[in-house]
């Protein structure tokens, strides 16, 4: 059964351009992992309470997701995140 979530992430003050590169980077290992981007969108005013963008995700199912956060060269990426990244949320969806 597929899972699905939404990303919404806010940048570092500053970082919008990094936040973005990053994700340009890391989402391009989603499709290896069984799993599509479904929309990726960026906020034209980000601020503390609109994210700079919003993703909604889709696995085939929880093991493509678990292997696709397990991935060595996603981790290898976390320092990038770090430096631009301020905040996460993360949720599972339902999309019909």
């Amino acid at each position: 059964m597929s899972v699905t979530f939404a990303v919404l992430l806010w940048p570092v003050d500053g970082r919008s351009a990094e936040l973005h590169s990053y994700e340009d980077d890391v989402l391009r290992l989603v499709d290896e992992h069984r799993g599509r981007v479904v929309t990726r969108v960026r906020s034209v005013d980000p601020d503390d309470t609109h994210p700079g963008e919003t993703q909604i995700i889709e696995f085939d199912d929880d093991a493509a997701f678990e292997s696709y956060m397990a991935d060595p060269r996603r981790a290898a990426m976390a320092g990038r995140r770090d430096e631009c990244v301020a905040r996460t949320q993360l949720w599972r969806v339902d999309a019909d």
